[in-house]
């Protein structure tokens, strides 16, 4: 059974790596690059474009800090930074693209992170922590967003409901995002039970666990956001905050329509909420950032698993006696034999929550 799921998994990578394929082509395809969208791209200043890829690279580094607190909390640290990154930067690459992404992201972890030691239900926890680093983020960002300038939902009039939309409410709403996020620390600092739903518990993490969590997140949404921004032309423009608020509310919405890519939903809303700037330009944005955020780590993502399955489909080959494709674990590009062997778990601290 065990050499069975050993050449299961490197065909699950192949088939993800095709799905992969298969959404760029139909990226590029659904994208109507007409001469108008040619010329606003064109418009854009080199140095914009190189503060769009820089906003990308913080959002990146941010989301492999959210694998390093997830590994941190679980008292796992004999994993480097280097595979981490890899590990993390695939997982999301094809997350965000794949749709699904607590689904699609467990998988990508699973298969990393189980040739590091570590057991099923280490991975099932941290793919938990990951997701709920993401979520004190909206709450965050979006709490402070709805309490500073509780307007910035009525750009979403008519998409959203009216009792949403009304600043009254929406502050309400923020009060009560920033209340959780407080309830979060309240926890981790005062060591309160763990919450109970049902089957399921929640531990607190150690204070310096959830002050780690606030920063990370936070620094992703804003660099992803920034992308846009920066994308943007400076008339019409209505600045980093607004752009911030929208990119929250929609990415929210796009993640939880699990649609690949958030495709459709996350272009509906930006041009809604956005009147005062033309829709050629929102989509020339937005093109920007799909680019940067999601087909440019896609397409390295891909060479990344195709590299990974190659070397474990090599290794499930050696073991039934076959000729393996590679022994000395050289070729893999960015994955050495170093980052890839499994092997035995050096001894871990496991940390109380």
């Amino acid at each position: 059974m065990k050499r069975f799921f050993e050449f299961v998994w490197p065909l699950i990578g192949i088939l993800v790596v095709v799905v992969s394929i298969y959404l760029l082509h139909r990226e590029f395809r659904g994208e109507a690059l007409g001469p108008d969208i040619w010329a606003e791209l064109r418009s854009i200043p080199p140095g914009r474009f190189a503060m769009a890829l820089l906003a990308t690279l913080i959002a990146y580094v941010a989301l492999a800090w959210y694998d390093r607190i997830a590994l941190l909390h679980l008292g796992v640290k004999h994993i480097s930074w280097r595979f981490i990154a890899l590990c993390s930067f695939t997982t999301y690459a094809l997350a965000h693209n794949i749709g699904a992404s607590v689904f699609s992201g467990a998988m990508v972890r699973y298969r990393a992170y189980r040739t590091k030691g570590l057991a099923p239900a280490e991975i099932a926890i941290l793919v938990g922590i990951c997701s709920l680093t993401f979520g004190l983020g909206v709450c965050l960002i979006g709490g402070l967003i709805l309490v500073i300038e509780p307007g910035q939902l009525r750009r979403l009039s008519g998409l959203l409901p009216d009792a949403v939309t009304n600043p009254m409410t929406a502050r309400i709403i923020g009060i009560v995002c920033l209340g959780i996020v407080g309830g979060y620390g309240a926890g981790a600092i005062f060591k309160l039970p763990p919450i109970r739903l049902g089957t399921l518990r929640v531990d607190y993490p150690r204070p310096g666990i959830a002050l780690r969590q606030f920063l990370a997140a936070p620094m992703e949404i804003i660099g992803a956001a920034g992308i846009i921004y920066f994308a943007l032309p400076p008339g019409g423009n209505p600045g980093f905050f607004a752009v911030l608020a929208v990119f929250v509310a929609s990415f929210s919405m796009a993640l939880a329509s699990n649609a690949p890519g958030g495709v459709g939903v996350f272009e509906l809303l930006f041009i809604k909420a956005m009147p005062a700037v033309a829709p050629v330009k929102v989509l020339t944005a937005l093109l920007v950032f799909r680019f940067f955020y999601l087909i440019l780590p896609l397409i390295f993502a891909i060479v990344v698993v195709v590299l990974f399955e190659r070397r474990k489909f090599a290794e499930a080959r050696s073991q039934t006696g076959e000729t393996p494709l590679e022994t000395d674990g050289k070729g893999l590009g960015p994955l050495g034999k170093n980052d890839l062997d499994g092997g035995k778990s050096e001894s871990r601290k496991r940390a109380a929550s």
